[in-house]
C-alpha cells in the first residue's frame, strides 16, 4: 500500500471523526434550544423565540472568529440553517412572503429564515401585511427597492395605513435565467413571459438575443415559470427556484444587464427589536407645505452625523401635492444621538413615525 493511499485512510477516518463530533455538538446546541424554550414559556406563555437582533449578533460573531478556508459568508450560511432548524424545535417560524411559490421574495425569506421556517405565499403585498398583523404569520417579507428598478411603491404606501414594524432586511443579488421546458421548441421560441420589472431589468440581454420575441408580462416569475410547461414555443425570465419548482431547463444563465443587480427585502412584524449593535432606523415623516421643509428636516441628521441611507418621497393621502418622506439611516432609536435627532424632528414635523429598528442585514 502507498503512503498516498495510506494518508487517504487516515485523513477520510478524521473526517468521520470530525463528522461525528460536529453531529453530536448540533444535537448538544439542539437540546440547549429546546431547554431554551421551557424556560422562556415558564416566565411568558407569549414568549417570543425569534429574535432578531440575536441571530444578527450571533451570526456576526461567527463570521468575526471565522478563519476559513470557508468563507465567513459560507459560514454564517451554515450556521443560519442550524440556527432555523434548532428554532423550530422551539417554535416553527411562519413566515408570510409576496409569493406565488418559487418568487424572489420566498428565497429572500427562506435566506433570512432558513429552509426550517415555515413560508406562506400571499398574492399581493396588503395581504403580507393583514397576515403578520392579524397573528397568522409571524413575519413577512416585502420588496421594497431594487438596486436598477428603484423602490417598490406598493410598499411603501402600504406602510401608510399599517401599524406594522420592520424588523430586519435582507438583500438578495437577483440574478434571471432563460428558461424553457422540455417539449420547447428552443430555435423556435417566439414568446418569453416575466415579471415586468425583470423584462426592466434585461431588456438590452433581450434586445440583443431576442428582438422579435413578443414579451408577456405576467404577476410574478414564478408565473412565467408555469406558464411555460404549457407551450412549445415559449420561454420565461425567472430565478433558479422557479426553475428547480417547474422542472425548467437553462437556454442563458445571468442575463440581467447589470451585474450588480441586487433587491432589499424588508422583514416585517409586530414587535420591536432591541440593539443588536449594528442597526438601521426606518421613518415615515409628514412635513407642512412651506419654504425650506426640506433643510428643516435633513438638517438635525447632518448636525448629528447621522447616516442617512435612504430617502424617498410618496405623495400624502391627506392633501393634494403634499408628500410624506420615508428615511433609512443607520442607528437605533434607543441611541442617545439618534433619540435626540428624532426629538427635534418630531418638533419640525406636522407627524413623525418610526417604522422600526432593526439589525442590518448579515448576509
Amino acid at each position: 500500500m502507498s503512503d498516498t493511499s495510506i494518508n487517504l485512510d487516515e485523513l477520510r477516518q478524521r473526517i468521520d471523526q470530525l463528522d461525528s463530533d460536529i453531529l453530536n455538538l448540533i444535537s448538544e446546541r439542539a437540546s440547549c434550544a429546546q431547554q431554551v424554550a421551557h424556560v422562556k414559556l415558564a416566565e411568558d406563555k407569549d414568549a417570543v423565540f425569534y429574535r432578531p437582533e440575536r441571530e444578527a449578533q450571533v451570526l456576526r460573531r461567527i463570521m468575526a472568529l471565522n478563519k476559513g478556508p470557508l468563507d465567513s459568508e459560507e459560514m454564517a450560511r451554515l450556521f443560519r440553517e442550524i440556527m432555523s432548524a434548532c428554532l423550530a424545535l422551539e417554535q416553527p417560524v411562519k413566515v408570510a412572503y409576496l409569493g406565488p411559490e418559487g418568487t424572489f421574495t420566498q428565497q429572500a425569506a427562506l435566506k433570512h429564515f432558513g429552509e426550517s421556517a415555515v413560508s406562506l405565499p400571499m398574492a399581493a403585498i396588503d395581504e403580507v401585511f393583514r397576515e403578520v398583523e392579524a397573528g397568522a404569520a409571524h413575519y413577512g417579507v416585502v420588496p421594497v427597492e431594487n438596486s436598477t428598478e428603484g423602490v417598490v411603491n406598493h410598499t411603501l404606501d402600504t406602510f401608510m395605513d399599517s401599524s406594522i414594524k420592520i424588523c430586519g432586511e435582507v438583500v438578495l443579488r437577483i440574478h434571471h435565467h432563460l428558461l424553457v421546458s422540455e417539449t420547447t421548441r428552443r430555435d423556435k421560441v417566439s414568446r418569453i413571459y416575466s415579471h415586468p420589472q425583470s423584462f426592466a431589468q434585461c431588456r438590452k440581454w433581450l434586445d440583443a438575443h431576442y428582438p422579435h420575441a413578443e414579451r408577456v408580462p405576467v404577476s410574478s416569475n414564478a408565473e412565467a415559470a408555469k406558464l411555460v410547461k404549457t407551450e412549445w414555443h415559449s420561454a420565461a425570465i425567472a430565478g433558479d427556484m422557479a426553475a428547480k419548482l417547474y422542472g425548467l431547463e437553462h437556454i442563458a444563465e445571468k442575463i440581467e444587464d447589470s451585474p450588480d443587480n441586487s433587491t432589499r427585502f424588508l422583514i416585517i412584524g409586530n414587535q420591536d427589536v432591541p440593539m443588536a449593535g449594528e442597526d438601521k432606523t426606518s421613518i415615515v415623516v409628514a412635513m407642512r407645505n412651506q419654504p425650506g421643509t426640506l433643510h428643516a428636516l435633513l438638517e438635525p441628521f447632518h448636525r448629528h452625523q447621522i447616516d442617512l441611507t435612504r430617502l424617498e418621497t410618496r405623495p400624502s393621502r391627506t392633501g393634494v401635492w403634499n408628500y410624506v418622506f420615508f428615511i433609512d439611516f443607520k442607528g437605533h432609536r434607543d441611541e442617545p444621538e439618534v433619540a435626540a435627532v428624532l426629538e427635534e424632528v418630531q418638533l419640525r414635523a406636522a407627524e413623525l413615525r418610526v417604522l422600526g429598528s432593526y439589525p442590518i442585514g448579515v448576509l
